[in-house]
């Protein structure tokens, strides 16, 4: 029992002495990651301030420029130095603590009396130096943990920069798609003004009815009436996007990505061909890690039945100010401790039990994920892949109805096309275009949805 008790303490101390050995790189790494973030929040304060009047972006730059001025990613990014931190403080607990006090004290002339002789007490200070080192298993276990919680740390950063990216690139497509509807109903609406002005003239001419050119009239009004609804919308589009960029509203921005290249066919195609991974999806790697952890608290539920081992050491100087005084306690002092754990009543072992199950619990979790993402993943793909089908359709089916609403607005020109089917022609172009930006929208969301899931 003694050499299991001597080989018990001297692994822990040899664990001490590990950390005492790592603890300096890791504290290093861990100082120089908060610096740079420090300072990449400064800058990004320092560059709110001066916020620019203007901003031509690509979709990756604004990608980019968003995920350096999220407020929200920057809070992450600390969380994930904020654990650092805590780590430290578990391991710093674990190596060498050193003090040093120092006391005088003054009797104020008090003499002790021994029978008849009587002995004045000299005033005195006294200087201590103590170190003292104490280590168990739950406070190594208790370092590994907050490794895994790091690890949590930057796998939810990492989530949520996935997310504002999507975020950013399905607003920039929005407002691309938007701007690109107000233009090709503008362009419709001039078309039936020259319609509007010409029919005008005939019905000055008496060769038409003034109803005819009231109809064509309110087709034009309903024509205005969705522009100045779209040019709302894209108002609206445009502050979401400026908001995950964090830049103030009066900010003017310039898109120059173009939409052909946004919505090409390549990146779809390239999405729906790329081998899913489980172990590259971020849900899945989370989950995980959850695992690990339920693993590691039950090693440290049952490192509640070990020792924990501490030693201390003590340097004392007392120094007397006249005659007399003796010294009341040694001028070094080795401490070696043991303590061991006898009985709790049955506290530990339902410890040790509870985190079994949660280990369980978690064991079933990842096991039932794992089957599910496959089938996710199809699903996914069925999105997309029926999204982007859609969106070619409805891509075709605008170009189409514009042809027909152009062909007929000439041949109503020459007299050969009725002004009611001008109309249906106009009407069929407004279908269209709404068809076609719910289209894209889906598109988007679908190759977004998907790319997220293999990560």
């Amino acid at each position: 029992m003694k050499k299991l008790f001597l080989l018990i303490s001297l692994a822990m101390v040899w664990g001490s002495a590990a950390f005492a050995a790592d603890s300096t790189k890791h504290r290093s790494n861990w100082v120089m990651e908060h610096d740079s973030v420090m300072m990449a929040t400064r800058n990004m304060q320092d560059s709110a301030k001066k916020a620019p009047a203007s901003l031509s972006l690509s979709v990756t730059e604004a990608q980019n420029y968003a995920v350096q001025a999220n407020r929200s990613l920057r809070n992450s990014s600390l969380a994930v130095q904020q654990a650092y931190a805590a780590r430290w403080q578990t391991i710093a607990s674990m190596l060498p603590q050193v003090d040093l006090s120092w006391s005088y004290t003054n009797m104020m002339g008090y003499k002790m009396s021994f029978g008849a002789m009587e002995m004045e007490m000299p005033n005195s200070s006294s200087t201590t130096i103590s170190a003292s080192v104490g280590i168990n298993g739950q406070a190594i276990v208790g370092v590994l943990l907050q490794n895994l919680a790091i690890d949590m740390q930057r796998l939810s950063l990492e989530q949520s920069e996935d997310e504002l990216r999507a975020n950013v690139k399905a607003s920039y497509i929005s407002l691309l798609v938007l701007q690109d509807v107000v233009r090709l109903l503008e362009s419709s609406l001039q078309n039936v003004n020259e319609i509007i002005e010409m029919t005008q003239r005939t019905v000055e001419f008496g060769v038409s009815e003034q109803t005819t050119a009231d109809q064509i009239a309110i087709r034009a009004n309903s024509l205005k009436n969705s522009i100045q609804s779209q040019k709302r919308t894209i108002e609206l589009a445009s502050n979401s996007l400026k908001v995950l960029l964090d830049v103030p509203a009066e900010t003017q921005l310039t898109l120059t990505s173009s939409l052909d290249e946004l919505l090409s066919g390549d990146e779809v195609m390239a999405l729906l061909g790329e081998e899913f991974i489980k172990e590259h999806n971020l849900s899945y790697r989370m989950l995980e890690k959850n695992f690990e952890i339920a693993k590691m608290n039950v090693h440290m539920a049952g490192w509640a039945y070990g020792p924990t081992v501490s030693f201390a050491y003590q340097h004392n100087e007392q120094k007397y100010y006249g005659e007399g005084g003796f010294r009341s306690t040694p001028p070094n002092l080795i401490n070696v401790a043991v303590a061991i754990p006898l009985w709790s009543s049955g506290k530990r072992a339902a410890g040790v039990v509870e985190k079994k199950i949660a280990l369980e619990q978690a064991r079933n979790t990842l096991a039932e994920t794992s089957d599910q993402l496959q089938i996710q993943y199809q699903q996914l793909r069925f999105d997309l892949q029926n999204a982007y089908e859609t969106y070619l359709t409805e891509q075709e089916n605008l170009e189409v109805v514009n042809r027909v609403f152009r062909s007929v607005s000439n041949k109503y020109r020459f007299g050969t096309n009725s002004h009611l089917e001008l109309i249906n022609a106009s009407n069929d172009v407004i279908t269209a275009q709404s068809s076609y930006v719910q289209a894209v929208l889906t598109l988007i969301n679908a190759e977004v949805e998907l790319a997220k899931f293999l990560k």
